[in-house]
């Protein structure tokens, strides 16, 4: 029986990625010493300190950004981390989630912000965010892979990649959200597009600008857990290895203190966002 005809996409992709990896090793390695350096720095300020220090740290975060509530409840469910021992690989993953998050956001804002600025851009980013949002998550730890090496740094570029699509989708949609009239009230103070992007666009945008951060460190961390695979290790590999050993256990505990780190951020930077500032008009 003859072959059917097939579309050899597989095959490009192959080599487009041997391409790649052959031509930009040393941009690859510049890279990878970055988010190791960065990486290895924050772990270190999470985990060489007795736990507690962090520990009350990020309880006095929670009460600055929320309430007194957020600050104990952060104590209680921190203290649950610590007693299943599972406290470092919790560290080890809030400093992949936090490294990747800055990167993300970094990119993600300016892109909505130009996305915002112009329709021919927002319709050239719109299918690549669809793609990036619909793309299985564990597809991207493959290149990753092949670019970066086993280890943390393809984990955070696999999480990046994956993460950042609601950032722009977000930041594009709160500064169109802004109210055109006040826009233009900017434009007759004589206010200059810059002044109005930072003194009326973004202040009012911020809280739809907060709730793309939110989502993109919530999907940080749910591709944190799949970048134990590559050897990314914190709760991700003990995940990993329970599913691995069948250890119902191991599981639990790792997952319940993944929940806690979520629940964490996710209070974190919704009292962030949810604090206006009236904008002030200024002339250029």
């Amino acid at each position: 029986m003859e072959d059917t005809f097939r579309i050899p996409l597989g095959d490009w992709v192959e080599v487009g990625l041997d391409w790649l990896t052959t031509t930009f090793d040393s941009v690859f390695a510049l890279i990878r010493t970055v988010f190791v350096n960065a990486y290895d720095g924050l772990d270190w300020l999470l985990t060489a300190p007795p736990f507690w220090i962090p520990l009350l740290v990020l309880a006095a975060i929670a009460w600055k950004a929320s309430s007194w509530k957020l600050g104990v409840g952060t104590l209680v469910s921190f203290l649950l981390i610590v007693g299943v021992n599972q406290w470092e690989n919790a560290m080890d993953s809030l400093a992949l989630v936090v490294i990747a998050t800055a990167v993300a956001v970094a990119i993600s804002i300016p892109l909505g912000i130009w996305a915002a600025s112009s329709r021919r851009v927002s319709s050239i980013i719109r299918p690549i965010l669809d793609f990036m949002q619909t793309m299985p998550a564990m597809v991207y730890l493959i290149p990753a892979l092949l670019m970066f090496r086993v280890g943390v740094v393809p984990g955070i570029v696999a999480t990046i990649i994956f993460s950042m699509a609601p950032g722009v989708r977000f930041t594009e949609l709160g500064i169109r959200g802004v109210d055109a009239e006040v826009v233009e009230a900017g434009h007759a103070f004589g206010s200059s597009p810059g002044n109005i992007l930072r003194q009326i666009q973004l202040p009012l945008a911020r809280p739809t600008i907060m709730a793309g951060v939110n989502q993109v460190i919530m999907l940080s961390l749910s591709m944190v857990v799949i970048a134990g695979m590559v050897g990314a290790g914190g709760l991700g590999g003990d995940v990993v290895a329970a599913l691995s050993r069948i250890d119902a256990g191991l599981g639990f505990e790792a997952g319940i203190a993944v929940v806690i780190l979520a629940i964490y951020l996710d209070r974190v930077t919704a009292s962030l966002g949810s604090h206006k500032k009236a904008p002030v008009l200024q002339a250029a």
